[in-house]
């Protein structure tokens, strides 16, 4: 189940890119396009959620002290303890209201995440396994076609079908028997012919045993030939027609690594990780998070390492550039929000929590006998 992440993508996020390659024929200019107006579509959720993080910020200090009070208060009396914290949510928001804006908005950004990781701009595999049985025992075993998920692959510049790899007569083979894999449409259109309509021999399969090379053997047309008894696994890739593509500084969309096999340094994907991580980082820093004292020490500890945590991820875990693009203009995105939202005034409400706050730092700063702490530490104004 893909909680509509496919429909959206093929159905939204396809025809939203169609639309900017239309206009400007880049493939990098349709990635930031698509970013930015996905980004707008799910600004109000968004922005949702960054209030909702700036009021937790000002209240929860005094929301945790009040908790306490009715621990101790009613400790005794878990009903009456329950009816003052419902109480308490109603005074000052339930924390957890901030998260359904997320949640609402989480498919329509893993469809986006989900376009960029597909055709045109990265190779599409395609896994076919394969059951090799002995001659004798092939017989007595009803065959019947095999198919893989359709996925959605790009042709030509702004066309693009639903093909699935086809066996038609089964992955069950017996020794000696040859076959044949097929790539189609989902209205049965072969590959072959689309390559002759649009001419573009770029997106022909490439075919690799994967699993059990001994047992099978596999030509480039992908006919494929039974060895020895046993199981085998088959991929096949259609090229992405704009994986070697480049934008900007970026040298080609599909991309992925850092560094190549050869120890050559990819500047590019380099370049796109420290600057995520240096904007995640900013970004913590105009949103802020809520708590004090110790726990304050703990978050901000937190926050310095959460973006280097990232970065790294993207080291060892390696994405396309386009995708890496989108990450990057998306995170720019965000920053610009949250600081547009944190100049926002506050509730008249909230506004009185902030000064009873900065009255009380700056009393206890006052204090002849306890230690100066520096404002930076002491304000948790917002």
């Amino acid at each position: 189940m893909d909680f509509g992440i496919g429909f959206l993508s093929n159905n939204v996020m396809l025809p939203i890119l169609d639309f900017f390659y239309g206009i400007v024929p880049s493939y990098g200019f349709a990635i930031v396009a698509l970013t930015l107006v996905i980004r707008f579509a799910v600004y109000p959720l968004s922005a949702g959620q960054i209030r909702n993080m700036r009021k937790m910020k000002i209240t929860q200090p005094l929301m945790k002290e009040r908790q306490e009070e009715i621990k101790k208060r009613y400790k005794d009396d878990a009903a009456k303890q329950q009816e003052e914290m419902g109480k308490l949510m109603q005074e000052f928001g339930n924390p957890l209201a901030g998260c359904l804006p997320l949640l609402l908005q989480m498919p329509i950004l893993f469809a986006l995440f989900a376009t960029l990781r597909g055709s045109p701009f990265t190779d599409i595999n395609y896994t076919v396994d394969v059951q090799i049985f002995p001659p004798e025992q092939i017989e007595n075993i009803q065959l019947a076609p095999f198919a893989t998920k359709p996925q959605n692959i790009y042709i030509n510049d702004g066309v693009h079908y639903q093909i699935a790899a086809l066996l038609p007569g089964g992955n069950k083979l017996g020794v000696g028997e040859s076959s044949k894999i097929e790539f189609q449409t989902t209205e049965g259109k072969p590959i072959e012919k689309l390559v002759a309509e649009y001419d573009n021999r770029d997106i022909l399969p490439r075919w690799e045993v994967t699993k059990g090379s001994e047992r099978l053997q596999i030509q480039e047309d992908g006919t494929l030939e039974a060895l020895e008894v046993g199981t085998a696994t088959i991929q096949g890739t259609i090229p992405g027609i704009a994986a070697n593509k480049g934008f900007l500084f970026i040298k080609a969309l599909g991309r992925t690594g850092a560094v190549t096999a050869d120890g050559t340094i990819n500047w590019d994907i380099l370049v796109m990780v420290l600057f995520f991580g240096i904007s995640l980082y900013v970004n913590q820093q105009i949103s802020g998070q809520p708590g004090g004292g110790a726990n304050e020490q703990q978050q901000q500890t937190i926050n310095k390492l959460t973006p280097v945590l990232f970065s790294g991820m993207f080291l060892f875990f390696p994405l396309p550039a386009g995708v890496l693009m989108y990450i990057v203009i998306a995170n720019i995105f965000q920053m610009a929000q949250t600081f547009i939202l944190s100049q926002e005034p506050l509730p008249e409400n909230l506004q009185k929590l902030v000064e009873q706050q900065e009255k009380a730092v700056q009393k206890r700063e006052a204090l002849p006998f306890e230690r100066k702490r520096s404002k930076k530490k002491g304000s948790t104004s917002g």
